[in-house]
C-alpha cells in the first residue's frame, strides 16, 4: 500500500514537500507517479518518475514541481515550488508495475493529499 504525506497550508509562492511511501512484500516497483485532482476537475497528471530516473511532467508544473525517488525505501518525493492557488487539489501517488516477492504484479494508489494554496 501507498501512504502520502506532507499536504497542507500554504501562501502562494510558497513551498511544500510532498512524500509517499510503498509497504508490502515489494521487489521493485517500475514508475511513481503524482496525480492531482482540483475541486471539479479531472484527475490529472502531475510528474512521474521511472525507476531508472526518468521523469516527465505537466506543463503547468515544469520549472517549479521536482520529482525524486529513493528506490531502496520505495518512496517517491514531489518538491513543490512557487505554489500558485491553482495548484490547490488533492494529491495522489502512484505506484505502477509493482512486482511484489511472490512474483505476482500489482498497481496501488495512495490516499490522497490535501494540498491548499492561498493567494
Amino acid at each position: 500500500q501507498l501512504q502520502a504525506s506532507g499536504g497542507g497550508l500554504v501562501q502562494a509562492g510558497g513551498s511544500l514537500r510532498l512524500s509517499c511511501a510503498a509497504s508490502g512484500s515489494i521487489l521493485s516497483i517500475y514508475a511513481m507517479v503524482w496525480y492531482r485532482q482540483a475541486p471539479g476537475k479531472q484527475r490529472e497528471l502531475v510528474a512521474g518518475i521511472s525507476i531508472g530516473g526518468n521523469t516527465n511532467y505537466a506543463d503547468s508544473v515544469k520549472g517549479r514541481f521536482t520529482i525524486s525517488r529513493d528506490v531502496a525505501k520505495n518512496t517517491v518525493y514531489l518538491q513543490m515550488n512557487s505554489l500558485k492557488p491553482e495548484d490547490t487539489a488533492v494529491y495522489y501517488c502512484y505506484a505502477d508495475r509493482v512486482l511484489l516477492k511472490d512474483m505476482t504484479a500489482a498497481a496501488y494508489w495512495g490516499q490522497g493529499t490535501l494540498v491548499t494554496v492561498s493567494s
